[in-house]
């Protein structure tokens, strides 16, 4: 198995927590949309969340209030693509876990 791979799974992991909490509040007067930024792992082994920071763009105001700034459009296709990514990882830790189980059959 992977750690490359399990490691991607959890960055990725909070990447569509995030996405989540952005999209559930998107009708929350003031929320800040957040993001995450990821980055490599140590010696550029897998990768991991470098940071989560809120959003500094301010909501619409509507009647004096300020609104979410939460695009749901943007979030929408940013967990897509988030969700084909972690398809991809969890793809490869099952080719890796199939190969480590051909080796072993052929070894006993």
């Amino acid at each position: 198995m992977s750690d490359t791979n399990l490691s991607a799974l959890s960055a990725l992991s909070t990447v569509q927590q995030v996405s989540a909490n952005n999209i559930a509040n998107v009708n929350t007067d003031g929320f800040s949309a957040s993001s995450v930024t990821l980055e490599s792992g140590p010696a550029d082994q897998g990768v991991r969340v470098g940071s989560i920071r809120e959003s500094s763009v301010p909501g619409p105001n509507i009647g004096g209030v300020e609104g979410s700034n939460t695009d749901i459009g943007t979030e929408m296709v940013g967990m897509i693509r988030t969700g084909h990514a972690f398809s991809a990882n969890v793809a490869a830790v099952r080719a890796s876990e199939d190969m480590t189980g051909h080796l072993l059959n052929m070894i006993a």
